[in-house]
């Protein structure tokens, strides 16, 4: 026995029988349609295509310079990143020195001075550890980290303010090791 449903075999469907309904047009007599179209593989996103007569918006080159606004907001996030230690004015300065002017002279301030503060903070704790068991020099020395710490933040806070009112800032005590 065969399936009604099937297609012959050895050739053409034939016509449906007198009085079955006619299959839609697209289709096979035999209920069978074309695959359909292959799908993008899982994951993957199908490449953006821009209607007809539109321009992709333009972008600036990587390597561009900065706008005096950007330039500004860049010098003083390199002091405001002070709060939370040296890698934000290292990276700033690494990443924006060549694209502002800016930039290049506030992250260099901003840099020295996180720099010269990681040195006082180190010297601080060590000081703390060894002299620590002292009854009052100890508790007092004890407290110099804290104290080099929270002058850290107020100096990078009038950094940050003062570059981003318009002008420049200079740490009061800093090694200059970046020219």
């Amino acid at each position: 026995m065969s399936d009604p449903n099937t297609p012959p075999a050895d050739g053409p469907a034939s016509p449906p029988p007198a009085g079955a309904p006619t299959p839609p047009t697209g289709q096979n007599p035999g209920g069978y349609s074309a695959p359909p179209p292959p799908q993008q593989p899982y994951g993957q996103q199908p490449p953006p295509q821009q209607p007809y007569g539109q321009q992709p918006y333009a972008q600036a080159p990587a390597g561009a310079p900065l706008p005096p606004e950007q330039d500004k907001q860049w010098a003083s996030f390199a002091h405001f990143g002070g709060i939370i230690g040296f890698l934000p004015a290292l990276i700033i300065w690494l990443v924006f020195k060549d694209r502002g002017p800016r930039t290049n002279t506030e992250g260099k301030e901003a840099l020295n001075w996180q720099i010269t503060f990681t040195i006082a903070i180190i010297v601080a704790n060590i000081a703390a550890l060894v002299l620590g068991w002292i009854p009052v020099i100890g508790w007092i020395i004890g407290l110099l980290p804290l104290a080099i710490w929270v002058v850290n933040i107020v100096f990078s806070i009038l950094g940050g303010v003062r570059v981003n009112a318009g002008g420049s800032y200079r740490y009061p005590v800093t090694l200059r090791l970046i020219s």
